[in-house]
């Protein structure tokens, strides 16, 4: 597994993360409801400058996409924010004007190259750049790409737009658990249904098999209703999407930590205690989501705990 500048070698594929927006400033108390700030001064210690400002104390993170190029196919896993779209309620997203796709063309990828989209979960700073603002509607950004992603996740995300409460049923089938929050509203509608109408969807069951030539959907709900981190094995070799499962390098010794953000607490502290169990057991090259730095590392087990060391 060869790593070139900014990009990462896996069997016959190259995956290079396509930046979108770098968080500086983010504040641990607010992002992690049961953030301890004794213990969270402590873990910030071990980890360095692109992680954490040691002068303020508050949390570097980031927005991208990971773009994977094989041979023969082009795939996006996530695609962001997106710019143009109206999401009031997270100021930070809202209105955005990013250089995205001009970042995607500088690493020889237009947006009618894209063969597939993968979806972890359908919340705003993943499926984002599913589409773009013409001035009138929203459209494709991506028209030759299927995008896939899971059914449970777009049922419920529909059953919330209609308000008809047929996603307390929904709810209820997932097993999840207390819910803690819904996603934010409109996303569906701007970066989802106008995918569905195109006739680029692809809904899949989130059950760990084989969604497309060498990816798998692996369910880690919780952080939203059908949550998946996606593996990915090409000649042998094996990385790991998490999405959403951790979202700063602070969960690795604290996975009892969920973020202000997570729809089902008790599941998505479940999952994450999975995604680094798998990720130490199979030794992926961790591709994440909202890490700094290269966003990108490999977990370890020490004793009963874990550790992270990106690459």
């Amino acid at each position: 597994m060869e790593r070139a500048f900014g990009s990462y070698r896996v069997g016959a594929a190259t995956i290079t993360k396509i930046p979108e927006l770098a968080l500086d400033g983010v504040d641990p108390t607010l992002l992690y409801p049961d953030y301890d700030p004794a213990a969270g001064a402590d873990e910030a210690r071990r980890l360095g400058p692109g992680s954490v400002d040691r002068h303020t104390g508050l949390l570097r993170q980031s927005i991208h996409a990971w773009l994977v190029t094989t041979p023969d196919r082009v795939i996006l896993v996530d695609t962001g924010s997106g710019n143009d779209k109206e999401r009031p309620g997270l100021a930070v997203l809202h209105h955005l004007n990013e250089p995205f796709l001009e970042r995607l063309e500088a690493a020889g990828v237009r947006a009618d190259d894209v063969d597939l989209v993968l979806l972890t979960h359908i919340h705003a700073d993943h499926v984002g750049w599913n589409t773009s603002w013409t001035g009138e509607h929203w459209v494709p950004t991506f028209p030759n790409a299927r995008h896939v992603f899971s059914a449970r996740e777009r049922a419920y995300n529909a059953a919330l737009a209609a308000a008809t409460g047929s996603d307390m049923d929904l709810r209820a089938e997932a097993g999840l658990g207390p819910m803690a929050r819904l996603p934010l509203p409109g996303v569906y509608e701007d970066s989802v249904v106008p995918i569905v109408e195109a006739g680029l969807a692809r809904e899949i069951t989130v059950d760990g098999s084989q969604a497309e030539e060498g990816f798998f959907f692996l369910p880690s709900p919780g952080h939203s209703i059908d949550h998946a981190s996606i593996g990915f094995r090409s000649e042998g070799e094996y990385a790991l999407f998490w999405g959403d499962v951790l979202h700063h390098p602070l969960q690795i010794a604290r996975p009892d930590w969920n973020s202000a953000y997570c729809e089902f607490p008790q599941a998505a502290t479940a999952s994450r205690h999975w995604a680094l169990n798998h990720a130490a057991e199979t030794g992926a090259l961790v591709l994440t989501t909202h890490f700094a730095e290269t966003s990108a590392g490999r977990v370890r087990r020490d004793g009963n705990a874990f550790s992270w060391q990106f690459v």
